[in-house]
């Protein structure tokens, strides 16, 4: 499992969030609209995906 990528786009803003999602989003390494990344698929990343999973879209 842990060789499997996810792409995570960052679809909503933090402005106006609690600091701890903006600060999630910082560690999943977004910080700008519509930015994408590729993530180890792992339960600490799932985790903190599902925290802040009103701002970002996932695709296996």
């Amino acid at each position: 499992m842990a060789d499997k990528k996810i792409r995570v786009t960052q679809i909503g803003s933090p402005i106006g969030r609690p600091k701890d999602q903006e600060a999630t989003l910082k560690g999943l390494g977004l910080n700008k609209m519509h930015r994408s990344r590729e993530l180890e698929d792992t339960p600490a990343i799932r985790g903190m995906i599902r925290k802040v999973a009103h701002l970002v879209k996932v695709e296996s």
